[in-house]
């Protein structure tokens, strides 16, 4: 299903490969996301300054619960390195990851962790836990948040925003139904 999507795409300047330079490659997949009225989150893995990878969360499209950006984006990143170690390689995510991603990131070995807007509640790398600098595990990776914060926040606020609204309007028209005369019948 395709859907429109009212943020823009940003194409910034291959001359300086930063941290906005690739979180905005990111943000461009939450903007895909959308387009598929999946939850706008877009993840890219840089190697040696290029994207290898890209993706963006397809759990609802594809019926599967662990199809998140990063899952999707680190598998992609395995298969361009030819192993399954990332030691060399950055993730850049327009959210903060989730447990089951942030643990997949320790396991991957990720070099390090760029993500724009934290999550206090679920997130798993500075969030409401830090799996990436456990003390006792196998290993650690550095994470950095706020990487164009505004807009990651914004897509998502308005992904859910419009959601509750089709909720809110679909329980309206099952009421209505279920409240108005049967049509053709006489009392």
């Amino acid at each position: 299903m395709q859907v429109d999507c009212p943020f823009e795409k940003i194409y910034p300047s291959a001359l300086n490969r930063d941290a906005d330079y690739f979180m905005a490659h990111a943000y461009n997949e939450a903007i895909e996301a959308w387009k598929k009225d999946e939850v706008p989150i877009g993840a890219v893995i840089e190697y040696n300054g290029q994207i290898i990878a890209s993706a963006h969360n397809q759990s609802r499209s594809s019926n599967d619960p662990t199809a998140h950006a990063e899952i999707l984006a680190i598998s992609q990143a395995a298969s361009f390195i030819g192993d399954w170690r990332l030691n060399e390689c950055t993730l850049y995510v327009t959210k903060e990851p989730c447990p089951m991603c942030s643990g997949a990131l320790v396991i991957a070995r990720i070099g390090k962790v760029y993500y724009g807007l934290p999550d206090l509640r679920m997130g798993c790398v500075g969030g409401a836990l830090d799996l990436g600098a456990l003390p006792d595990s196998n290993h650690n990776f550095k994470s950095v948040s706020g990487i164009l914060q505004e807009l990651n926040h914004d897509i998502l606020k308005a992904f859910f925003e419009k959601k509750r609204l089709a909720n809110v309007a679909k329980k309206a028209n099952a009421l209505k139904d279920n409240t108005s005369p049967s049509a053709g019948t006489s009392e």
